[in-house]
């Protein structure tokens, strides 16, 4: 396993607890922050690009955010690959980190010099409904748009109309497990606890076998985690997230929520988790120091793990979180995700056309390099690409990637559409339940006022997807 341990996670390079918590933590804690900063040839602020030379060349300026080093490197590789597949077009791609986007971003569009290519992560709905991003239809194939799979279709359309084509998707729940620690509890060490009744059984027989400063598990504990990465738990419980149908009311007040958030205060109360985070949600050191039996985190944590701490990867259990007992075949995560889009104002929106195509919709041999690199954490969104990255010679050693997209894909749901206060104002009454500061029913109270105070400003019953 040494030799695997270096294949998939050379030391030193792309994994660190830094780069996964600027990579993944970011992204999902606040819908669309990402990073801007001048690593590459372009200039954040430049005008936008789409201009055409004498010589006929059509520049475009294309702007990523920072991710791990691997992921960096892949994003300047495929633009390099592209400019030289070619000569009418010319990207020129700059690196920008995650802390700065937001506002980078906002001041170049103001000032009507966004790029005329970006990433971009959550819910495309709010900047769709501004006019923020150009109709791909208009400049990518049919055939192109239509391999884009299901689960990835309501991240990427509006109104039956794409305007992006994603990257990647990432389960942002996923449960993971110290084998040895089971084994000594006498808990089933080969697969985790498929219900929260099981998970809960599990820990009444771990907690008496723990050290000092050891606990059961370590899930999300916050109301601004619980607010993105509970929000599969929601549907799982309750066959429905936060908002009614038509957006014209809070949809939380149901058994379904108020068990939900049951099951987190019991973990609470019965000591199962630590009273203060031993490491931040998105990122695996508790586990890596075998503070917890079981960790909660998205599916880029097993990189972590095995960058950092090799010696558990052949210990470390992976699969899906637990259900609701009646959750009827609901799973428990939300789908994090990134996509490329094209600026509504871009002047080479043809040209930003062919480049999104050719990197992302075309040869599956230019992204499989970016999956192995992140170590078979990423779910390709197309299935001839999901085929040649599970060709790979490491596929078959890296076995989480099967239970990530076989076990955990096929059940997940999409970022929720509406606005993130909403999903805020969740998060928060979790919290306020499980550390028993409001009853379950107080809380949901508190919560729905806030919600309907953000239709009301935001006019959401107007802007309600189509079913």
């Amino acid at each position: 396993m040494e030799s695997t341990n270096q294949q998939f996670f050379p030391q030193g390079s792309s994994f660190s607890r830094r780069n996964v918590l600027r990579a993944a933590g970011l992204a999902a804690l606040v819908p669309a922050l990402g990073g801007l900063a001048a690593c590459g040839s372009g200039k954040p602020g430049e005008s936008a690009g789409g201009s055409s030379a004498a010589s006929g060349v059509t520049t475009l300026q294309f702007w990523h955010r920072t991710f791990t080093p691997v992921e960096n490197k892949w994003y300047a590789e495929i633009v390099k690959k592209f400019n030289e597949s070619q000569s009418a077009i010319k990207v020129v791609d700059t690196e920008v980190p995650a802390d700065a986007w937001d506002q980078k971003m906002k001041a170049a569009q103001a000032a009507g010099k966004a790029p005329d290519v970006y990433t971009f992560s959550g819910s495309i709905q709010e900047a769709v409904d501004a006019g923020q991003f150009y109709e791909l239809d208009k400049v990518v194939a049919a055939d192109k748009l239509g391999e884009i799979l299901d689960a990835a279709k309501p991240i990427s359309a509006v109104g039956g109309k794409f305007y992006a084509y994603p990257l990647l998707l990432e389960p942002q729940t996923v449960l993971f497990w110290n084998k040895d620690l089971l084994k000594a509890a006498g808990v089933n060490a080969d697969q985790g606890p498929k219900t929260w009744d099981e998970l809960l059984a599990a820990c009444a027989k771990i907690k008496p076998t723990l050290a000092d400063g050891q606990y059961c598990i370590a899930p999300a504990s916050d109301g601004a985690t619980f607010a993105w990465s509970s929000v599969g738990q929601q549907y799982n419980f309750s066959g429905h997230t936060a908002l009614s149908d038509d957006w014209k009311s809070p949809n939380i007040n149901d058994d379904g929520y108020k068990s939900l958030m049951d099951k987190y205060k019991q973990l609470w109360d019965n000591g199962y988790m630590p009273k203060q985070p031993l490491a931040a949600y998105v990122e695996g050191k508790d586990f890596g120091q075998q503070k917890v039996a079981f960790k909660v985190s998205g599916s880029w944590m097993m990189s972590e793990i095995g960058s950092d701490y090799p010696d558990l990867l052949e210990k470390t259990g992976v699969g899906a979180f637990p259900s609701a007992a009646d959750a009827e075949g609901r799973g428990a995560t939300t789908l994090g995700n990134f996509k490329w889009v094209i600026d509504a104002k871009s002047k080479g929106s043809e040209a930003a056309g062919k480049f999104i195509t050719w990197a992302l919709a075309d040869d599956p041999q230019n992204l499989v390099p970016f999956f192995t690199g992140t170590q078979f954490t990423k779910i390709p969104v197309r299935q001839s690409v999901q085929d040649a990255v599970a060709a790979t010679d490491g596929a078959a050693k890296a076995p989480w990637s099967s239970v990530i997209v076989k076990d955990i894909l096929p059940t997940g749901i999409p970022e929720p559409k509406y606005p993130w206060d909403i999903s805020l104002a969740v998060g928060t009454a979790m919290e306020s339940v499980m550390k028993g500061a409001a009853s379950a029913s107080d809380a949901i109270g508190t919560a729905e006022k806030s919600i309907k105070t953000v239709i009301d400003k935001d006019g959401l019953a107007a802007k309600a997807p189509a079913k």
